[in-house]
């Protein structure tokens, strides 16, 4: 009840935040049923089945990619003075998040239900009764068990996600605390944060790996249990199952390896006597880049992927895009972004009491602005060649 009203109290950004949550809860467990009915109108084929249900992994894990960014930027989650007092200390704000979200999530998949019910024919008096009743099996009885086991999954795994990542971590044991006299001047610039460069070796290792094993999986036989999706099967002789698991590696390298990279990125801006606008933009991309990099290497793995699949659709033979890949498609493309455009704002939010000491200290609003866009020029200059060199390698194998 009261994970309602605060919903029902929320800014009109939060709410939008939460309704794209919603939205995209209900693609996945449109693609979820439609898997379903699938086997039920191929009760023999019980192998092609799985390989859809196991497709539908890759959406249902950027929308709890997403679902958990937006739990941990929102306001009513956060700790608050006064709070603890009646009760709502750190772990029920995170317990608080996970019902939040399982409620979005729930409210996604009562849509997707009610809309496969009533593209299928079960649900009358709306347009479109029944208008894709052959292909969503009709004539076969829902299983509603298994139906609402599969509707329960979004919800179930963002919530747990988001309990996870919000759950309080415990404080350090206190230490000697040095004197005042030993601390210098504190300064309204943004000083480096502690270095996620660590990352950096292993998401370029992980990258390496995923682009061998690709390669190597590009040329074994067919007859893999795991068969591309419906548009480009049969045009790829190799063993899918072993690609899949190869660039999944290269993805997990790139997310890995994004908060080093936007590091880099601000050493690069602070090279060679950096002037205030650029020093300004490069402590900021230091800072920020353990909130950024990684929602920003996930995108690039999947703008690198959809380099490779057009790569390896323009050679196979012209046809369209199915429904159900395009809904899969837009669903990952569209939850990776959101997430980086909700990881970006909450940076934003982080910084306002650093931007606003700036202001106070007379720095010039323009010098801000600059900075801002150097740091995403900065960022398109160094990700975008990245990501086509990670597009074509991993295309290469699979088009030769």
């Amino acid at each position: 009840m009261l994970a309602l009203r605060l919903a029902r109290g929320s800014q009109p950004l939060v709410l939008l935040r939460r309704l794209m949550v919603a939205a995209a809860s209900a693609g996945v467990g449109f693609l979820l049923l439609c898997t379903l009915t699938y086997a039920l109108s191929h009760p023999t084929d019980s192998g092609t089945s799985g390989v859809r249900l196991l497709w539908c992994l890759i959406p249902l894990a950027a929308t709890v990619h997403f679902a958990v960014a937006v739990a941990r930027t929102d306001p009513s989650t956060r700790p608050r003075a006064g709070l603890s007092a009646i009760g709502l200390g750190p772990a029920r704000l995170s317990a608080l998040a996970a019902v939040s979200t399982a409620v979005s999530g729930t409210l996604g998949s009562m849509v997707a239900l009610l809309f496969f019910l009533h593209l299928r024919g079960d649900l009358t008096g709306l347009p479109f009764d029944g208008a894709a009743a052959d292909a969503l099996a009709a004539d076969q009885p829902l299983p509603l068990a298994a139906a609402l086991t599969l509707l329960t999954l979004v919800p179930v795994a963002s919530s747990v996600a988001a309990a996870l990542t919000l759950r309080p971590r415990r404080a350090p044991l206190p230490s000697p605390a040095p004197s005042p006299a030993s601390f210098p001047a504190p300064s309204p610039v943004l000083a480096p944060a502690a270095s996620p460069a660590s990352g950096l070796p292993w998401g370029v290792a992980l990258m390496a790996l995923g682009l061998a094993a690709e390669t190597y999986a590009s040329r074994g036989g067919s007859g893999s249990p795991l068969p591309l999706p419906g548009e480009f099967e049969g045009h790829f002789e190799g063993n899918p199952a072993g690609v899949l698991a190869g660039w999944t590696l290269t993805a997990l390298g790139l997310a890995l390896a994004g908060p080093g990279i936007t590091r880099f990125c601000g050493r690069l801006l602070q090279s060679h006597r950096p002037g205030p606008t650029r020093l300004l933009a490069g402590r900021t991309l230091m800072e920020e880049s353990s909130r950024i990099g990684r929602p920003l290497g996930v995108v690039c793995a999947v703008a690198a992927a959809a380099l490779a699949a057009s790569t390896l659709y323009d050679e196979s033979a012209p046809r369209s895009l199915g429904p159900l890949t395009s809904l899969g498609a837009a669903l990952v493309i569209t939850c990776t972004t959101a997430t980086l455009l909700v990881s970006a704002l909450e940076a934003k939010e982080a910084r306002a009491t650093t931007t606003e000491s700036l202001r106070r200290l007379g720095t010039p609003p323009a010098l801000l602005r600059q900075a801002a866009a150097l740091r995403a020029g900065t960022l398109l200059v160094i990700f975008t060649p990245l990501t086509c060199a990670v597009g074509a390698l991993a295309a290469f194998p699979l088009s030769g």
